[in-house]
């Protein structure tokens, strides 16, 4: 696995070992992930390391230097290298591995009002180029055998970090709110749903795009009164857009851009969610961050 260093990275290294499947995590550096056995690789600077690929049923690549920052020509080539670079290396190497689970992003669809579901067109802009550039690459693992699939994730509530470690301390002081006009579609999936999709498309037959989202894509605006209602606060304190301009730059497009993604290949394979509904979703992630 690469990225398994990541928030949830190290969810799903942890739910493989625990259902009794042994692990290679790529890390950066020393240390362990969860138990796994590790090895180093830089994956923008060298090829995967011979053999490290030896005997493995499949390779799950959730490696990609983080969005949400201000950007500028070199965090964007950051951004893409480590998605799209990487990828490229993990294919060179993966001579006889029957299944590639790859990382992608509902970025892909760009700024979209009406529903998208997998068979959707990507979208314009820098992270619907990239995305399309970052599956482009995974893809070339099809042409060799493997069976590929393409995880375009939502944002993820996460009881540890990411997203809501950001959120829930103004939204607790009431000091939350919408981005931008809040008019912007928001698709989320809770991190136990996500870790449970990674596994499905690990085990089953599902091959090409899967949208990691709930079923249920909310406006921004009102994503944003959900929180406060669980949280027994007011989220009325906009966060405007040319704030977020100010501290994002052109970044900011990922917080004031939407996607109404409908996971529409989950939901016709059956497959179960613990979180469908957002209240249940950020009561919980509240409840234990």
């Amino acid at each position: 696995m690469a990225g398994a260093s990541g928030l949830l990275g190290r969810r799903v290294v942890r739910a493989l070992r625990e259902r009794g499947d042994e692990v290679v995590a790529f890390v950066r550096g020393g240390g362990e992930v969860d138990g796994a056995r590790t090895v180093q690789w830089f994956p923008t600077a060298e090829p995967v390391p011979a053999g490290a690929l030896d005997g493995v049923d499949a390779v799950v690549n959730l490696a990609g230097s983080p969005i949400a920052r201000r950007w500028n020509d070199e965090v964007k080539r950051e951004i893409r290298a480590s998605r799209v670079e990487t990828t490229r290396r993990l294919v060179d190497a993966l001579d006889g591995v029957p299944v590639l689970v790859n990382a992608s992003a509902v970025g892909y669809y760009g700024d979209r009002e009406e529903p998208a579901d997998e068979s959707a067109p990507p979208g314009a802009g820098f992270l619907a180029e990239a995305c399309l550039d970052w599956e482009t690459a995974a893809m070339r693992a099809g042409e060799r055998g493997a069976r590929v699939v393409l995880l375009r994730s939502a944002p993820v509530l996460s009881r540890e970090g990411g997203l809501m470690e950001r959120l829930l301390p103004p939204f607790r002081l009431g000091l939350g709110g919408p981005l931008g006009g809040g008019h912007q579609w928001f698709p989320w999936i809770h991190e136990d749903d996500w870790v449970g999709l990674v596994l499905w498309a690990l085990d089953g037959d599902v091959a090409g795009p899967v949208n990691l989202a709930a079923p249920s894509p909310v406006r921004q605006r009102d994503f944003a009164a959900a929180l406060g209602r669980v949280l027994h606060r007011p989220a009325v304190l906009p966060a405007p857009a040319f704030a977020l301009k100010m501290a994002f730059g052109e970044g900011a497009t990922a917080l004031l851009e939407g996607q109404n993604v409908v996971p529409a290949v989950a939901r016709d394979a059956g497959f179960t969610y613990r979180f469908a509904d957002l209240d249940a979703a950020l009561r919980d992630v509240a409840s234990r961050s």
